[in-house]
């Protein structure tokens, strides 16, 4: 369901009675009109986003999201599809207010900025000089909280407490003491570690400097004081006018309420609430030298240290699109997704904002290519082109890049499949040419050929990005594994539930009587024996290795990509 509000004009001067044949001839002279160095005017980018929304094939009466672009001052596009309550027939509109996840997090980073511009911190400071009983507080410094270098334990990844300890209200100081006295993961500023803990401190910190809380001090401050009026903390005790209902998927894979958190846990973490016009206002502002000064905002988006090979500010990540530079962050939590961008160059904000946790929704691919047509340089619609198979036959082999990661191409019922170390496997679209697209992405392969005819080196593109990664051939295609099948007796002990604090599986038969896997929020896999206890999934290049138990196996052990976890049966 699509209501979208344009720039150019009120939506009630559209005319429904237009005939589709007069729509899609408009329609590709609008998209059409923006050209490579020519930057889309609102009616371009209006068909263009629309376009993009058409082919997620988004039901209209399922879960929504918001869609804003802009440009600088001027507003390119806003629109919405779905519905922000499903249960009362609610559709979802343009300034819709939805749960931002982790993009709270360059708000709170901000607010501590500000402190530091004021005088009243530095980044060097002990974590011990604000919260002095914080174990081994005195080697953790404010920068390292901000860049996620800090290396406590994150309270997030804890065994089974995203499933009810998440739903207590907390105060600061009871939300620290779940984790403050666990096991650090490294020593401060050793490694990277993306951790919503260290978050949680920050908030603590500009708490304890300010002496209001840490969303109080972030209205005061900076919401206020750029007039932003649509972004808010969650407050359990009060009402918010325009927020939508958050959905997930049950185990049946059916839309379902979304889990139940108290928003007093997210904390600094990802605790706000906004819509994607409150989201842009922050951009203009934060971006704009309105918030900070100069000298937090370039380190605030530029990463150091331990963060640096992580492309990871204070709170914002940093990227590439066409050759400019992005500033983003994304967000996930209970029942709600979002994406927030910034391009420095051309001042190109995208939002995005969901109000489902489920996968299926290719949130950052269509950020990325609203972002490059709002520049005027969009990316070509990937078109399919018929292949010889013995073309396809010739690409097949095993290819290494230079840090040693391999890469398998191999032809399955005349597609060509690509499947990195550790990875799943991709059907690669032929574009003509030896070049080949990855579902789903921007990405795009160019296979290098011989005089022979066989491939010899690979050429990879990230992202649609215009320098590649070389991968020369190292080996010919190994032989397809053979699979056992097992019996109703030899399945019966590996069903059931498996969990650790990182990930969980359930092992099922599918009504077609396979055996399959499935993480809570994912497809599901068929699994396929080697031995009665050692399952493979082909598709993500994954190992199941089940204890030995006779009756039920007690846990399943996980390797995939040189790395081994094990989950006891729940």
């Amino acid at each position: 369901m699509l209501r979208r509000l344009q720039p150019t004009g009120p939506q009630s001067m559209r005319n429904p009675n237009i005939p589709v044949t007069v729509l899609l001839p408009v329609l590709a002279l609008l998209i059409g009109a923006t050209h490579a160095g020519q930057p889309a005017t609102p009616a371009a980018m209006a068909a263009y986003a629309d376009k993009l929304l058409d082919e997620q094939k988004l039901n209209r009466d399922g879960p929504g999201l918001t869609v804003l672009v802009a440009r600088g001052d001027q507003l390119l596009y806003k629109g919405a599809r779905g519905m922000a309550s499903i249960e009362l027939g609610v559709p979802m509109q343009p300034d819709q207010l939805m749960r931002v996840g982790s993009v709270t997090k360059q708000f709170a980073a901000a607010t501590l900025l500000k402190l530091i511009d004021e005088g009243k911190c530095s980044f060097d400071d002990p974590l011990s000089k604000y919260l002095p009983d914080y174990p081994n507080g005195s080697k953790i410094t404010l920068l390292q909280l901000l860049n996620h270098t800090s290396g406590v334990k994150s309270y997030t990844g804890i065994s089974g407490y995203m499933r009810n300890q998440i739903r207590r209200d907390l105060s600061t100081a009871e939300l620290i003491g779940e984790f403050k006295d666990l096991p650090v993961d490294f020593a401060p500023g050793e490694k990277w570690a993306y951790n919503n803990s260290g978050y949680v401190l920050l908030g603590a910190v500009v708490e304890a400097i300010s002496g209001k809380s840490w969303h109080q001090a972030l209205d005061d401050a900076l919401l206020k004081p750029a007039q932003i009026g649509t972004v808010h903390y969650q407050a359990g005790d009060k009402l918010f006018k325009g927020l939508a209902q958050g959905y997930t998927l049950n185990g049946q894979r059916e839309v379902a309420p979304a889990g139940f958190l108290s928003m007093t846990q997210p904390h600094a973490a990802g605790a706000l609430i906004g819509n994607t016009e409150g989201l842009w206002r922050w951009n203009q502002a934060l971006h704009g030298g309105k918030l900070i000064s100069q000298a937090s905002y370039d380190r605030m988006t530029a990463p150091e240290g331990p963060a640096k090979p992580r492309h990871y500010g204070f709170g914002i990540g940093t990227d590439r699109l066409r050759d400019q530079r992005v500033l983003t962050h994304d967000g996930g939590i209970n029942g709600f997704s979002s994406s927030l961008s910034y391009l420095p160059a051309s001042q190109v904000t995208v939002a995005i904002l969901r109000n489902s946790d489920a996968p299926g929704f290719a949130t950052g691919l269509m950020a990325r290519k609203l972002a490059a047509f709002a520049i005027g340089a969009p990316f070509a619609d990937q078109k399919p082109v018929a292949v010889p198979a013995e073309q396809l036959k010739g690409a097949e082999g095993v290819y290494t890049r230079e840090d040693k990661a391999t890469r398998t191409l191999r032809v399955q019922d005349g597609v060509l499949l690509s499947q990195r170390s550790g990875s799943g496997m991709a059907a690669l679209i032929p574009l003509g040419m030896d070049r080949f697209a990855f579902p789903d992405s921007l990405s795009e392969l160019r296979v290098e050929r011989g005089a022979d005819g066989k491939a010899a080196a690979l050429t990879v593109f990230n992202n649609g990005d215009s320098d590649g990664e070389r991968w020369t051939r190292s080996g010919e295609l190994a032989a397809e594994s053979a699979y056992l099948t097992l019996s109703p007796a030899q399945i019966q002990p590996l069903l059931g539930d498996y969990s650790a604090p990182q990930f969980a599986i359930k092992v099922f038969v599918d009504e077609k009587g396979v055996l399959r896997g499935q993480a809570p929020g994912q497809p599901s896999f068929a699994l396929r024996a080697r031995t009665p206890r050692q399952l493979h999934v082909p598709e993500v290049d994954a190992k199941l290795d089940f204890s030995a138990e006779e009756a039920q196996a007690a846990s399943v052990t996980l390797l995939q990509a040189g790395k081994r976890l094990v989950m006891p049966r729940k």
